[in-house]
């Protein structure tokens, strides 16, 4: 299936949870990021539960002193 992460368009398996995407991302100390799935914040607690569909949309932010930026 196909998801959006970061603006880029890409294939992922169907089943794909946001804690996986985030092992095959590679991010950056996952501990701290924030993820938006379709522009709703999802808890750091669901992402091994939280299961990506065909046509998501995914970010990666990481919020510091005076906002936030993305890893890409």
């Amino acid at each position: 299936m196909f998801i959006t992460v970061a603006g880029k368009k890409k294939e992922v398996a169907e089943g794909t949870t946001v804690a996986v995407l985030i092992e095959i991302e590679k991010v950056e100390t996952p501990q701290y990021v924030t993820v938006s799935v379709n522009g709703e914040f999802i808890k750091s607690e669901t992402f091994a539960e939280t299961v990506l569909k065909e046509g998501d949309e995914v970010e990666f932010l990481y919020f510091m002193g005076g906002g936030a930026y993305g890893i890409y």
